[in-house]
């Protein structure tokens, strides 16, 4: 069976910081990420998502966690297509004039690249820490299945390589009875690991939870099942608390597709209050994963 690392989605989200799961005494970017490294191997980081960091903060998150510490860091959104506000670019790379949100393509190539050069160098000392799981690719729900989006995967794959690359499809014509065998055959062609998420269902915006291993590396994301997924509040779209038997139940789930990979790696994103580390490190508990490093006695 391949090696099970389980952590959650975030370490900073201010509803995480406001529900009193940090003691008081660890009040610090650095000190909140020490104290999360203590108790789960692995963290999903979405603020790359929305902006593309410095690599003094990746600096910064390798001087704050241990050996063995996993992080899986999202690519920008602009990369993957969804619309992204202009003030999210760095000031130097703003198009003249520009405002609101733009997409990709509406950048010149030189800027788009240097775009992606600076992604590499805020990521190159994660990496070089071997502290980088892998890059996750979290596609906007209007890309359907299609030779066109194929091509545009593969491209942007090809821009993160040799790190690993997770691929997380978000609209429904990926996974009918007539595409879904073509879509994990696609993947497994080119060496990219399906990015699995547990989700409600019965929504336009929903998929499937398939459980299949495309590479080395597998990865499943939790975002509980909310009846207020389609609400536009986060508190309430992802307001839900696993019980034991749904724990279980994913527990034996999980070590079935640990037994088709190498690394499996579970991200639990039901991110209202401190509900999503409560729930990770009881089914870290089910599957029998420890710590990077046993917890120090802190002080409350």
């Amino acid at each position: 069976m391949g090696v099970i690392k389980v952590g959650t989605s975030s370490w900073a989200d201010q509803m995480l910081v406001r529900s009193g799961w940090y003691p008081r005494s660890v009040n610090t970017p650095a000190g909140r990420l020490g104290w999360y490294a203590e108790r789960f191997g692995l963290v999903e980081v979405d603020t790359s998502y929305y902006a593309v960091p410095p690599p003094e903060t990746t600096e910064g998150w390798v001087a704050a966690t241990p050996p063995g510490f996993t992080f899986d860091v999202k690519a920008f959104r602009l990369f993957t297509g969804h619309h992204t506000p202009v003030a999210a670019l760095p000031g130097d790379l703003r198009p003249a004039g520009a405002q609101g949100r733009i997409r990709w393509r509406d950048l010149p190539d030189e800027t788009y690249d240097e775009l992606w050069n600076r992604f590499w160098a805020a990521l190159a000392p994660v990496a070089a820490a071997d502290r980088l799981g892998a890059v996750l690719l979290q596609f906007p729900p209007w890309l359907a299945h299609g030779a066109a989006a194929k091509r545009r995967i593969v491209e942007l794959a090809r821009r993160c390589r040799p790190w690993r690359v997770g691929v997380e499809l978000r609209h429904a014509s990926w996974f009918t009875d007539e595409t879904v065998v073509d879509t994990v055959t696609f993947l497994r062609e080119h060496g990219l690991s399906y990015v699995c998420v547990d989700m409600p269902q019965g929504y336009a915006s929903s998929v499937p939870p398939i459980l299949v291993a495309t590479a080395d590396l597998a990865v499943v994301r939790f975002h509980g099942h909310s009846t207020a997924w389609e609400s536009g509040d986060k508190q309430d779209k992802f307001r839900y608390a696993y019980g034991e038997e749904e724990l279980r139940c994913w527990s034996e789930l999980l070590e079935e597709l640990a037994g088709q990979c190498a690394e499996l790696h579970v991200l639990m994103n039901n991110c209202c209050g401190d509900q999503a580390q409560r729930d990770a490190a009881r089914l870290a508990e089910l599957l029998g994963v420890e710590a990077v490093r046993k917890p120090a006695v802190t002080a409350t």
